[in-house]
């Protein structure tokens, strides 16, 4: 929806991994997977991995703060069956 680049979406949709992203997201990406799937399994070596990458501090944060949220308003939306409306989404 931001972005016009039909392309880049169709393949952050596919496989992020393979997409024409630099390393830099692509790591800021797993990252984010890792959180949403397995929280648990988030450790100090993945904050470390992403400074190697060069994000600082405060974009690690964003980045886990970003991801929690998300995270935390789809949990609650699909706790309570809360339904999209299309129109508003694909009309905009």
């Amino acid at each position: 929806m931001l972005t016009k680049d039909e392309l880049l979406v169709k393949q952050l949709k596919k496989d992020y991994k393979l997409a024409d992203l630099d390393d830099k997201t692509i790591a800021i990406l797993t990252y984010a997977v890792k959180l949403t799937l397995k929280p648990h399994s988030v450790t100090d070596e993945d904050v470390i991995e992403l400074k190697e990458f060069g994000c600082s501090d405060l974009e690690v944060l964003d980045v886990c703060q970003i991801a929690s949220y998300f995270n935390f308003v789809n949990r609650i939306a699909e706790g309570l069956g809360v339904k999209l409306e299309k129109d508003f989404y694909y009309n905009s």
